[in-house]
C-alpha cells in the first residue's frame, strides 16, 4: 500500500464516545468540548448545549494537504439521536463528508448510519456517498449469556437499505486507498499474537440462518490510517476485536517506512479481556507511540494501566466532543 500520501494536518472530532470529560487538563494537541463550544459561540453552559455520551464510537476525520481537504466519517455510534444531537451541538459540517467507513458490523458503531447518511446528503446536495464495508459485517450477531441462551445484537443496515439511502457500498475484504490517497483502510487484520484471542462468547448466524456459530475473531473489523508529515502514522481502531497489538503490528507492516505516531479508539480491554491488560500494555512499548487516545470499550482498568506505564504526556483518553489536531 505504497500509495498513502503524507498530509500536512489531520483534525479529528469525537462525535460519539462512551465518556464525557471537559474538566481534566489535556495536552496542546487536543481541545475539550467545553473549550471548543465556547470558542464557537456557546453563550451559556447548560446540559442542552452539550453532547451526550453513549456506548459507541464515531470520529469525523479531516486530512489537509496544501489547499485540499478531505473528510471521512469513521463509524456513526449506536443510534441516530445521539449522532444528530452531537453533530448539531458541535456545529460540525457533515456535508463535507466524502466517504464513510464502518469499522465492523456492531450496532454501537453502525446504528446511527442511516441518520448520518440523511444528514450528510441534506448538506451535500443529495450526492451519493461511498460507503466502505466488509461482507461479514452484514451477518447477524449475538452474545451467549451465562445460562446458554443467545442475546441477539441489532443488525447494522443492509446493503439494500444503505443503497436506498444514497450509499455507494464498496463491499470488499481488500485494503483500500481513499480520497486522493490521504486515507488507508486496512483489509482483514492478521491475528499473530499469542495472547489476543478475540471476543469470547460472540456468535454469528450460520449462512442458512438456522443456528449460531462461534465468531470470536470478527474478521470484518478494519482500521483506518493517515500519514501526517513529520509525525507519522495515525491509526484509528474502533474496537480492536483483533487485539490492539495485532492492529498496530499490521499497521506497521503495511507501512514499514513510516513510524507509528498515534492510536485512537477502543481497545476492548474491558470485561472478559481484562486478563490480557498487562501483556497488552507491555507489548505497546514496542511501537514508540507519541499519543494513545484510548476510549470507547477500552475500560477504566486498561486506561489506568496505560497511564501508569506511559504517563499523561502520551495517554490522552478519547471522550465525546473532544477535538484532536496533529
Amino acid at each position: 500500500m505504497a500509495g498513502l500520501q503524507a498530509v500536512d494536518k489531520v483534525e479529528i472530532h469525537v462525535v460519539i464516545d462512551n465518556a464525557t470529560d471537559s474538566l481534566s487538563s489535556i495536552p496542546a494537541h487536543a481541545e475539550s468540548e467545553f473549550a471548543y463550544l465556547a470558542r464557537n459561540g456557546m453563550r451559556e453552559l447548560a446540559g442542552d448545549n452539550l453532547c451526550c455520551a453513549c456506548h459507541g464510537l464515531s470520529y469525523l476525520i479531516t486530512a489537509r494537504r496544501g489547499d485540499s481537504s478531505r473528510t471521512v466519517l469513521f463509524d456513526s455510534g449506536p443510534e441516530g439521536y445521539a449522532f444528530e444531537r452531537n453533530c448539531t451541538r458541535l456545529g460540525v459540517n457533515v456535508g463535507a463528508v466524502e466517504s464513510i467507513v464502518l469499522s465492523h458490523g456492531h450496532w454501537d458503531h453502525g446504528g446511527g448510519m442511516l441518520k448520518a447518511l440523511d444528514l450528510i446528503r441534506v448538506k451535500n446536495g443529495n450526492r451519493p456517498i461511498p460507503y466502505y464495508a466488509h461482507p461479514e459485517m452484514f451477518r447477524s450477531r449475538a452474545r451467549k449469556l451465562p445460562g446458554g441462551e443467545m442475546l441477539p445484537s441489532r443488525d447494522v443496515p443492509s446493503i439494500e437499505i444503505l443503497t436506498e439511502r444514497g450509499a455507494q457500498v464498496v463491499n470488499t475484504r481488500a485494503a483500500q486507498m481513499l480520497l486522493d490517497g490521504m486515507f488507508h483502510l486496512s483489509g482483514e487484520i492478521p491475528r499473530v499474537t499469542l495472547f489476543e484471542r478475540g471476543l469470547a462468547g460472540h456468535y454469528q448466524r450460520t449462512e442458512d440462518g438456522l443456528d449460531w456459530t462461534p465468531d470470536p475473531w470478527l474478521t470484518d473489523e478494519r482500521f483506518l490510517s493517515v500519514n501526517v508529515k513529520s509525525k507519522g502514522l495515525l491509526v484509528f481502531t474502533a474496537c480492536s476485536h483483533a487485539g490492539v497489538i495485532n492492529v498496530l503490528t499490521h499497521a506497521r507492516a503495511c507501512f514499514p517506512a513510516v513510524p507509528l505516531y498515534a492510536v485512537a479508539g477502543g481497545f476492548h480491554l474491558s470485561g472478559p479481556n481484562e486478563p490480557i491488560i498487562p501483556a497488552t500494555v507491555e507489548a505497546m512499548k514496542d511501537f514508540g507511540l507519541s499519543v494513545i487516545a484510548a476510549g470507547h470499550c477500552t475500560g477504566w482498568r486498561a486506561v489506568t494501566a496505560l497511564m501508569n506505564v506511559f504517563g499523561d504526556s502520551i495517554v490522552d483518553p478519547s471522550v465525546v466532543g473532544k477535538r484532536y489536531t496533529f
